[in-house]
């Protein structure tokens, strides 16, 4: 299958950037625009509340949202408020955080993937409307319920990339977000392993598969691919080179990916290229019209 093409826009940006490069999405026909929230950059709901209020068609991805910095309660209220406010358009990845940033803040869980589990279940709980009681590790309910749950719920996507966390996706979440530091290889190897714990754990409904692919533009494209790969990481991403992008976004689709969101460097200074660069060059190249 040929996985959907989309863009991210990088928290390395100023704010103020965003709804310039929602709107820009918008007018290229992308249909989604990823935002992610990163320590101590841009918070994730605001800025996806700011791409979704300035345009009428976009669909904008949280990719992601680290799980201890918010109480489960506080973001079923936010991503409820927001999918009620632009119903269908809003996705989201929850995540268990980087683990040296949520130290910084105090946020830091003795087993983060047992954090991330309790806070995935809640959350999806009360975004369906249901009430909810738990004394858990982490998450601590008693009796709380949305009055305004959304009317179309968000799929709950979780970031994973060790196999635990894989599991964890494939039992309890609505879908996987993938590293960017990934072959199709090792995209299949992840997707198998969630499948594999969703069977085991009886787990049914639909699956979502979202990866991140580095594609970087600009004189200084190859060095910023080396800076950011993940040490001992397979794959780097692409360097200035829209055919050899579309080549790798077709192979992630062969190992079963839906969706393949390009990220730019944090260094390129203007989104609104970017994403004229993925809708045409690797639009065209992907359609074989370049």
């Amino acid at each position: 299958m040929t996985p959907v093409v989309e863009a991210i826009h990088r928290p390395q940006l100023p704010p103020e950037h965003l709804v310039e490069s929602a709107r820009e999405a918008e007018r290229l026909g992308i249909a989604e625009l990823w935002v992610w929230e990163d320590c101590f950059l841009t918070a994730g709901i605001s800025a996806a509340t700011a791409a979704l209020a300035s345009t009428e068609q976009l669909t904008v991805g949280l990719g992601l949202m680290p799980a201890p910095l918010r109480n489960v309660a506080v973001a079923a209220m936010e991503v409820a408020t927001v999918s009620r406010l632009f119903p269908g358009r809003f996705r989201l990845a929850v995540g268990h955080g980087v683990q040296d940033w949520m130290g910084q803040v105090g946020a830091r869980a003795a087993s983060p993937v047992n954090l991330l589990r309790e806070y995935v279940v809640a959350l999806r709980a009360l975004l369906h409307g249901e009430e909810v009681t738990v004394d858990g590790d982490y998450v601590r309910l008693d009796h709380v319920r949305l009055d305004w749950p959304p009317t179309i719920v968000p799929p709950v996507l979780v970031g994973a990339v060790g196999p635990r966390t894989l599991a964890l996706a494939g039992e309890v979440a609505d879908g996987v977000l993938l590293d960017a530091d990934l072959t199709a290889e090792t995209a299949r190897a992840s997707i198998d392993t969630c499948v594999a714990a969703r069977v085991a754990a009886g787990t049914t409904g639909r699956f979502e598969v979202v990866a991140y692919q580095r594609a970087y533009l600009g004189a200084d494209a190859d060095e910023q691919l080396a800076n950011d790969a993940r040490p001992g990481g397979l794959d780097a991403g692409v360097a200035n080179d829209a055919a050899e992008a579309a080549r790798r976004v077709t192979a992630l689709g062969g190992a079963g990916v839906g969706t393949v969101v390009l990220m730019p460097s944090a260094t390129q200074p203007d989104a609104a290229s970017y994403l004229r660069w993925v809708a045409g060059d690797v639009g065209n190249a992907l359609t074989g019209t370049a």
